[in-house]
């Protein structure tokens, strides 16, 4: 059984319909992330999943219990990490920690031992004691990551989470985030970088205004695409048709056209020389073709149309 299962969630405001039927599961031990540019509907999704909004449709069950029939016990057994930094800033790291785990339900001798737990794992012991308001975005960012932990929580809802840091601050949280994976929490992780899903989440689901499109693992994406060959042709493409060219169809599927470029993958299982010829025959002038392995960004040109990062 599912961790967490979300089933058709659907929610509106006013005529916007920002999330459409959307369903999927998470496992325990399972990173699960959502993939989609802002607007997605990522953030609405998990506060229907985390009970600050309530669905117009749909139904969220969290350890096999319906969450609205026992919304308390959902709460109890979930951790929330909000895009937005929910601590205070005049307080220290410690106190925001005890603070979070008293309204967690812990008492202050367990909220005081956890805290101290946290700021050695989060690697901010030294810091404890200082205003949050003097720390780095990296640093915020994880407190606001400790402040979800203090009651052990079996399933952990993480926003965007790293939006906003340096390089070197996001591989620090994205370890941290892969050690409670590996000891069994079920995660659900929403992100509009590419690089945090392909090599963060087992599976991935890609969401785009309020739908999700596909899901399943990197590899399993990247087949929708012919695996792991794509063909880029660059040269001087505008005004190409490729719908004119005989039997261009039947042969390749477009995936990305631009004056510049063309990115198609091949149709069915075929040698890629033979792929390379007939690319190199076509009634355009072709400076260069190269063949390379689709990303999740190919995959997600190919269901909406644009760019990811559009």
């Amino acid at each position: 059984m599912p961790f967490l299962h979300a089933h058709r969630l659907g929610k509106s405001f006013g005529e916007v319909r920002a999330v459409d039927g959307v369903s999927f599961e998470v496992q325990a031990g399972e990173l699960y992330g959502l993939l989609g540019p802002n607007g997605a509907g990522k953030t609405t999704t998990i506060s229907m999943i985390a009970g600050l909004l309530k669905p117009d449709a749909g139904e969220v069950t969290v350890d096999g219990t319906p969450f609205w029939s026992d919304p308390q016990r959902a709460k109890r057994i979930m951790g929330v990490v909000p895009q937005e930094l929910a601590l205070y800033e005049e307080l220290t790291a410690r106190e925001n920690l005890e603070f979070w785990g008293r309204m967690a339900g812990l008492t202050p001798r367990d909220a005081r031992q956890r805290a101290g737990e946290l700021l050695a794992a989060l690697s901010l012991t030294d810091r404890a004691r200082d205003a949050v308001k003097t720390y780095s975005g990296g640093m915020k960012r994880r407190v606001n990551l400790g402040c979800a932990l203090l009651h052990h929580p079996k399933l952990l809802l993480l926003d965007e989470p790293t939006v906003g840091i340096d390089p070197q601050a996001r591989l620090n949280i994205l370890e941290f985030i892969r050690g409670l994976r590996a000891n069994g929490t079920a995660i659900l992780y929403t992100t509009h970088y590419l690089e945090e899903a392909e090599t963060l989440c087992q599976r991935i689901g890609i969401i785009d205004h309020g739908r999700l499109l596909a899901e399943g693992t990197l590899g399993e994406l990247q087949e929708r695409l012919g695996g792991d060959r794509l063909f880029v042709l660059e040269g001087d493409l505008s005004g190409a048709q490729p719908d004119a060219w005989p039997g261009f169809r039947e042969r390749f599927r477009v995936i990305q056209q631009a004056e510049k470029q063309l990115v198609v993958a091949a149709v069915g299982q075929r040698d890629p020389s033979d792929c390379l010829k007939e690319l190199l025959a076509l009634p355009v002038r072709a400076e260069n073709v190269t063949l390379k392995r689709p990303s999740l960004n190919d995959v997600f040109l190919q269901l909406t149309g644009r760019d990811l990062r559009e």
